[in-house]
């Protein structure tokens, strides 16, 4: 990660949760992220890139996924993700 990145990270970089907070994801300013799902934490790992609003994720495993962020809404493999504010 840049001294650029770290000081001035992607505006969507941060949890995002189900409404039911059964899967969470957690966006980190280095492009890589973190799933959990129910108690299981680090479900599933990954890098992710942004353009525009559309999300492509490539899990470790070289499983691929995306998303779209529509008025700060996650949508994602038919989940809906809201941003969590942090505490």
């Amino acid at each position: 990660m840049t001294m650029a990145e770290a000081n001035n990270p992607h505006p969507y970089v941060g949890m995002w949760v189900t409404d039911d907070g059964h899967v969470r994801h957690e966006l980190l300013a280095n492009g890589r992220y973190d799933e959990a799902r129910g108690n299981r934490e680090s479900a599933y790992q990954g890098n992710y890139r942004i353009t525009g609003n559309h999300i492509d994720y490539v899990d470790d495993t070289g499983f691929t996924a995306d998303g779209e962020f529509i008025d700060d809404v996650l949508y994602h493999g038919g989940m809906v993700l809201r941003r969590k504010s942090p505490n």
